[in-house]
């Protein structure tokens, strides 16, 4: 071993010593990433803590500061949820239906377009991908049209009404299903047609060969392979559509609703003459938020599997 080797290895050796073991490379990076957390959990935590401040406490403290003794309520978590449990409800209804509709019918044309030779495929891919690129916007005179002067779901569905468990709230609840259902699809498409390209056309025309038909193929194939995908997308639309407020907007129009969705009410919650009940709208927007975090929390593996292929 050369002379220089020695001097080298006795010089780390030496840093390694001051430091504990530890080089100073790998402090720094321990040292940054620990800023980055608190850099983007300090928001959430500042929320929280407002979220159980009295008024006094509120004026008296910093954002970022918890309240001492006295200064501390939970009274305005259960004000909030008490407003947002009808919303936090009609949410439901149209959030996880739209789910499960832009995942299944997603899959099926991104199968068609992928895994399936026909004429005219790439136009209609083209229609997919443009469907994309609709802005909110640019849809939502058409749409506050669409529903209130030509379809009137709550008067075309009127028999519905004196059946039980039925109200008639429940055609815009229906009215909103429809919409996210149609804007989601050509997003979701792309999500599933992404992995199906990767996916084995030996395998795929293996089967066709032995019989199978284009719905078998699908059925018994490419269904069960696309689970993770199913994750990845169920989470990204089950979280885009519960925080979506521009549709609800348009087509609930107000909070007073029976229909009215969680972030619709959150909207107006802590409102009034007096100004803004901070910790009541800090709990509001911690209630609304449980469902998405709870959805990440039970899909979490196979969403992981899922942006892995």
């Amino acid at each position: 071993m050369s002379e220089q080797t020695v001097t080298t290895e006795e010089a780390t050796t030496t840093t390694e010593h001051e430091t504990g073991g530890i080089s100073i490379g790998r402090v720094g990076l321990y040292a940054t990433l620990i800023g980055l957390v608190g850099f983007y959990l300090i928001p959430i935590e500042s929320g929280l803590v407002t979220s159980i401040k009295t008024p006094t406490a509120l004026q008296e403290t910093f954002p970022f500061l918890p309240p001492a003794g006295s200064g501390i309520t939970v009274e305005k978590w259960q004000i909030a949820f008490d407003y947002l449990a009808p919303g936090m409800v009609n949410s439901m209804l149209f959030t996880i239906p739209s789910t499960i509709l832009c995942a299944l019918l997603g899959s099926m044309a991104a199968y068609g377009l992928t895994l399936v030779d026909w004429r005219g495929q790439i136009a209609v891919l083209s229609l997919f991908i443009a469907g994309i690129f609709v802005p909110y916007q640019a849809v939502i005179v058409p749409l506050f049209q669409f529903w209130s002067q030509y379809m009137q779901l709550g008067t075309r569905l009127s028999f519905l009404w004196g059946l039980p468990l039925l109200e008639p709230h429940y055609a815009t609840i229906l009215e909103l299903i429809i919409t996210h259902t149609a804007y989601g699809i050509p997003i979701v498409t792309l999500l599933f047609r992404s992995q199906y390209k990767t996916m084995s056309e030996e395998m795929i025309e293996a089967a066709r060969l032995d019989g199978a038909s284009v719905w078998r193929v699908y059925q018994r194939i490419v269904l069960p392979l696309s689970i993770p995908m199913f994750a990845v997308v169920f989470i990204f639309q089950f979280t885009q559509i519960w925080n979506e407020f521009l549709f609800s907007l348009t087509i609930i129009g107000s909070t007073n609703d029976p229909a009215a969705s969680a972030t619709l009410i959150l909207s107006g919650l802590g409102q009034s003459l007096e100004g803004t009940d901070y910790p009541l709208r800090m709990a509001g927007a911690f209630i609304t938020a449980l469902p998405t975090l709870l959805v990440y929390v039970l899909f979490a593996d196979k969403f992981a599997e899922g942006v892995q292929t």
